[in-house]
């Protein structure tokens, strides 16, 4: 039988899809419990107890703990968006851009590494990045000393715009990224749509092709120089600020249903 796993979707979110969907529809907001034998895989239901089965899988959340479900659904190997095997080459933040830096043509800013409790000594201004969320969250500016309980990436400070590229199958749009201080995100109130760079574009492309990734969105800086600077690379990137991009998204969601035999 045909069921479809939502996980990480919104009650409305997941209506949206289940409300144009023939095939039953279960929702979960936090990671569900699940099972994978013989190739099937199992999941818990949203009420009562028990599990039931599962043929297709739409996943789209960020978890403190997640990469283990993510390689359970690996393991299983049906249906599943984003692709999960992509999903475990790029969840972790850190490991992801430093994956990200063999396929752009703009990570030529000089990143450097310090482990917990280990000082970091340095006479220009910098930026310490740690932990796997995104939105501005785990990142701090420093000069001369920086000591951390957290192992960081460390990387120039640099001065500029801030652009988000997301890419969603073949659709693509460039946002104008903004906020109250240097750090910058889609959620400030004059965040907006901006026109496309085909630069960062095709810069864009080859890191969701390097991935294997269906969707994606990339953080850039453009230098007052006019260099460009890939800062992140987010693989789960918020889809429901905009309506446009969430229009996009469920539109794309429905013609992978539609390609994958629902």
């Amino acid at each position: 039988m045909e069921r479809i796993l939502l996980v990480g979707f919104e009650e409305s979110e997941a209506e949206a899809i289940r409300s144009v969907i023939d095939v039953p529809v279960m929702a979960h907001m936090d990671l569900p419990q699940i099972v994978v034998d013989n190739g099937a895989l199992l999941a818990q239901r949203t009420r009562g107890p028990g599990m039931l089965p599962i043929s297709h899988v739409l996943f789209h959340g960020i978890y403190e703990d997640d990469l283990d479900f993510i390689a359970g659904l690996a393991l299983w190997g049906g249906p599943c968006l984003p692709n999960p095997h992509a999903l475990l080459d790029s969840r972790l933040k850190s490991t992801c851009l430093v994956k990200a830096l063999r396929f752009t043509r703009f990570g030529t800013a000089p990143r450097g590494y310090v482990s917990p409790h280990t000082r970091f000594a340095t006479d220009t201004e910098r930026v310490a990045k740690w932990g796997n969320w995104h939105c501005g969250e785990n990142k701090e500016r420093f000069t001369r000393v920086w000591e951390s309980e957290n192992p960081c990436l460390i990387e120039p400070f640099l001065i500029g715009e801030s652009v988000r590229v997301l890419l969603i199958g073949e659709q693509y749009w460039q946002i104008h990224l903004a906020g109250d201080d240097w750090r910058k995100s889609i959620h400030a109130p004059n965040a907006t749509f901006m026109e496309i760079e085909p630069e960062l574009l095709a810069d864009s492309r080859a890191i969701q092709a390097g991935f294997g990734l269906e969707l994606l969105a990339n953080d850039y800086i453009i230098g007052v120089d006019g260099s460009r600077h890939l800062l992140e690379v987010n693989p789960i990137p918020n889809v429901t600020y905009f309506q446009e991009i969430w229009h996009g998204y469920r539109s794309y969601c429905l013609q992978w249903l539609n390609q994958n035999k629902i």
